[in-house]
């Protein structure tokens, strides 16, 4: 259950596999990394020979590695021998399969960048504000847990109807609802204009409002009317390779 500082993944993986029992037409956006950017020839970790090949086995991978590490945590693997080579870390830290000068991007990464969905970010860097590595590697650990029970698209085949779990990226849902300029909403009216924009309801008052919680509840509402359109489940640059290795952020197209 949640705890007095927010939830836990633990509590999140739990509530997760309850909810889908009692609401099983269901659709969850996840807002983190599933994967890594991977290379035909080279994998997730280029010159790593025992590295996975494709999405799934990446998360039971990184879970393996860190097993023991409580609440789904991953700082044994940044810090793993062979690991902490591609990884940009604190302290100055970069490995030395580290690429470039702002780590290596998947499909959808440069394809987010490229058509103004966003700064995507790469997962190999995980220093500063916008980095999102750490949090999609122990989002990998979570969906290790949930593998074979919840489809995630586009790993898993989906229905026309849930459970489901995507990927999301909350500055597409405030894209669609006329939030611009890197504004956040950090206040009820703000929340309830852009709800409008996607025909919602006013929300119900929250006891605090962050970017966190207004972002959730905006794309939530997003995600209600967009899984409704066939052309996001089909975007031109989505391979069948890229589908069951990098994954793709569901309204990038």
């Amino acid at each position: 259950m949640p705890q007095p500082g927010g939830w836990s993944r633990a509590a999140v993986l739990q509530w997760l596999t309850r909810q889908v029992r009692l609401q099983p037409d269901l659709l969850v956006g996840f807002d983190f990394s599933p994967s890594l950017p991977f290379d035909p020839q080279c994998g997730f970790f280029p010159g790593w020979e025992t590295a996975p090949r494709t999405g799934p086995e990446l998360w039971r991978f990184v879970d393996d590695l860190c097993v023991g590490e409580p609440d789904f945590g991953a700082s044994v693997f940044v810090d793993h021998p062979e690991a902490s080579r591609y990884f940009r870390r604190s302290n100055g830290r970069r490995g030395d399969r580290f690429v470039g000068t702002t780590g290596a991007l998947r499909h959808v990464e440069l394809r987010c960048r490229s058509g103004g969905f966003g700064p995507a970010q790469s997962c190999f860097n995980l220093v500063g504000a916008a980095q999102v590595g750490k949090s999609s590697l122990t989002g990998m650990r979570v969906l290790n847990r949930l593998a074979g029970t919840i489809p995630f698209w586009p790993f898993d085949p989906v229905g026309s109807s849930g459970p489901a779990l995507v990927e999301i990226y909350t500055s597409v849902a405030a894209r669609a609802a006329g939030v611009t300029g890197g504004s956040k909403m950090r206040d009820g009216p703000a929340l309830d204009r852009a709800l409008a924009a996607l025909g919602s309801r006013p929300h119900h008052p929250l006891r605090r409002y962050d970017d966190h919680s207004t972002d959730a509840i905006l794309t939530a509402a997003w995600l209600r009317c967009a899984a409704t359109r066939p052309a996001l489940w089909s975007p031109p640059e989505l391979t069948d390779a890229i589908a069951c290795t990098e994954g793709w952020t569901f309204g990038i197209y």
